[in-house]
């Protein structure tokens, strides 16, 4: 084994204890559900060897919860060397491991979040990864905590890493705002137009499936509309907030700011919409 391979074999087990201290944390939120996992494997014989497990959680705090481990090894497609540092060094053999993690709530006043760490060797090797909150509404709280806790991870690695990491996913996971020329195209004649034919067209080859195959699409397109009515309720376009009512009805938690509509809702920084476990 390798001096890489060797390493890898270290940073897998890590990520596997890791995983199960996530799981751990995350399940004592819940008070009924827990984890499920399943484990996976490359076929004998495929250009990819290894395996790795998913765990994946759905409760009544957590609409879908999923962290998962891999630790694969290979060679890559020739079309993707040039592509991976080091790789082309290597004739394309690499070794991979790595954990990744996607938690979303389904109180929507609570952030979503991502993260993920890896581990990899070409002819060189070294660890990657970044973490992200994505709100429905934003508080600084939160946001200050997160970035307080990732400056002092990153502190203990070196003084200056914070700020570099920082400008590194500043230009990666940066949004532009809808510009004029947005709103121009949106209302523009010829957008309309475009959009009117292809909403006939789509009816036209609706009205030419079977009697049980168009039911199905009509039944689908029902529940993507209704998902669509649910999302604007939560994010506030209808003063009611009726998503929000509904979910949190279920599980007993507060339905909103008390006297705050949900414009208000989402600038008030205490009392806060939620605790995060259920009671």
């Amino acid at each position: 084994m390798s001096a890489h391979e060797d390493f890898a074999a270290s940073a897998t087990a890590y990520f596997r204890d890791l995983q199960a201290r996530l799981c751990g944390a995350f399940e004592a939120f819940e008070p009924v559900s827990r984890f499920e996992s399943r484990s996976w494997t490359k076929p004998a014989g495929h250009r990819l060897q290894g395996g790795g497990e998913a765990r994946l959680m759905r409760g009544a705090v957590f609409e879908k919860v999923g962290v998962n481990v891999s630790h694969v090894w290979g060679v890559l497609a020739p079309e993707a060397r040039g592509q991976v540092a080091g790789a082309k060094e290597s004739d394309g053999r690499f070794v991979a491991c790595g954990i990744s993690l996607v938690a979303h709530m389904m109180n929507p006043y609570v952030p979503a979040v991502h993260m993920n760490l890896r581990y990899l060797s070409t002819s060189g090797a070294w660890f990657g990864g970044g973490s992200d909150l994505t709100p429905t509404f934003p508080f600084a709280e939160d946001t200050d905590a997160f970035h307080a806790a990732l400056k002092a991870a990153c502190d203990r690695y070196r003084p200056d890493a914070y700020q570099e990491f920082k400008a590194w996913c500043d230009r990666y996971f940066y949004l532009p705002q809808p510009t004029a020329f947005d709103a121009a195209y949106v209302s523009d004649p010829r957008y309309l137009r475009e959009r009117t034919a292809l909403i006939r067209d789509l009816e036209a080859r609706l009205a030419s499936l079977p009697p049980a195959a168009r039911e199905k699409v009509v039944k689908s397109l029902t529940a993507i509309r209704r998902a669509k009515e649910d999302l604007e309720s939560a994010l506030g376009r209808d003063p009611s907030n009726a998503l929000l009512r509904r979910a949190n009805a279920r599980r007993g938690l507060p339905r909103s700011l008390p006297g705050c509509p949900p414009a208000a809702a989402t600038a008030a920084a205490s009392p806060r919409p939620y605790p995060l476990s259920a009671p």
